[in-house]
């Protein structure tokens, strides 16, 4: 069998050096690089080794000034979620002159390979991909076509070497439950998003700790995982609110999700803030006009799209970023929906 030793990527690499290397026409190498769907699997993997292995870049990289376009790529188009990130994403292409197209992966967490050679062979100016994680061979594929991506990510768990903006889950969840027990809350229930995403564990870590550093223990059965819908709000707040023994105050996942809360106080006959504190989290517009307008923990998601967006611009031009994690501070935001719990009559 022979060998191959890693080589130098000397400035006469060529298609036709894959070519030869791997003994395949330059067509086959071509439509590879290309992301055609029309070349054997086991032949692909071949070429896919040989440009590892020479380190073949692409010479043609598009500049991002003037024209171009950024694909945002959503794991799930939610409502006022996701038009912050849209709207932060949308403030830096247009400022830059650049097209923006939106995809979702219908709740996926990564891409299949349909759309990855769909992408390839489109050629946008980078992508900028919303709690959406690539495989190591998509990551390479896209690296070697010249194509940069940056990952909004609420979850902080991506790969150090995937450039990504998110933000601190773990501080607010402290947040909230800090200001739920400084106004004298006992029985604090929380509502965090599916458990097997990180930025719902970190939240509900974080009003753990709120609570170790109070001293004040946590009943297991206040704690509730569902999804960060208005529906999963509403259905785990009427089984918290039915409880013999029911929390004084709920902290939920998203501002969306405390909506559901609100609705479900509602229909329970309680009042919010005089029977129940309710605080959520996301700081969307919509936030400030709920009836009450809700207290909530700031997440600046247009901060977080518009440098993630700006970052994907500056590799376009060849520039690496001075670092590839950048998380932005999440505040408390007190408005009425939270007060001091009701004295017992």
């Amino acid at each position: 069998m022979t060998e191959h030793r890693p080589l130098d990527p000397p400035a006469s690499t060529t298609i036709a050096t894959i070519a030869n290397d791997v003994g395949v026409s330059v067509a086959t190498v071509s439509k590879v690089l290309n992301g055609r769907g029309d070349v054997a699997p086991g032949t692909r993997a071949r070429v896919e080794e040989s440009l590892d292995r020479h380190r073949y870049q692409r010479r043609n990289r598009r500049s991002s000034s003037g024209g171009g376009r950024v694909d945002l790529v959503f794991h799930e188009f939610d409502t006022g979620w996701a038009m912050e990130i849209l709207r932060g994403v949308e403030a830096v292409t247009t400022a830059a002159g650049l097209g923006l197209s939106v995809a979702q992966l219908d709740g996926a967490h990564r891409p299949p390979p349909r759309w990855l050679d769909a992408l390839l062979a489109d050629r946008p100016l980078g992508v900028v991909f919303v709690l959406s994680h690539l495989a190591e061979v998509q990551q390479q594929h896209l690296r070697r076509h010249g194509i940069p991506f940056v990952v909004v990510d609420t979850d902080s768990a991506t790969s150090a070497s995937v450039p990504t903006v998110g933000s601190n889950n773990w501080n607010g969840g402290l947040l909230a439950a800090r200001h739920l027990l400084d106004l004298g809350h006992r029985r604090i229930a929380i509502i965090s998003g599916p458990p097997d995403v990180l930025c719902s564990r970190a939240r509900a870590a974080g009003f753990q700790s709120a609570h170790e550093e109070a001293g004040v223990p946590i009943d297991r059965e206040l704690t509730r995982y569902g999804s960060f819908s208005a529906g999963a709000g509403h259905a785990h707040g009427l089984q918290l609110l039915r409880l013999a023994d029911r929390p004084t105050a709920i902290f939920a996942g998203s501002d969306i999700q405390a909506m559901g809360v609100l609705r479900a106080a509602r229909q329970c006959g309680l009042r919010v803030p005089e029977d129940l504190s309710v605080i959520g989290y996301d700081n969307l517009p919509v936030s400030a006009w709920t009836d009450p307008p809700l207290t909530t923990i700031n997440q600046p998601l247009r901060d977080m799209a518009g440098i993630a967006t700006q970052m994907l611009l500056e590799l376009a031009r060849g520039n690496e970023p001075a670092t590839s994690r950048i998380d932005l501070v999440t505040e408390l935001v007190v408005r009425e929906s939270t007060a001091p719990p009701a004295q017992p009559r």
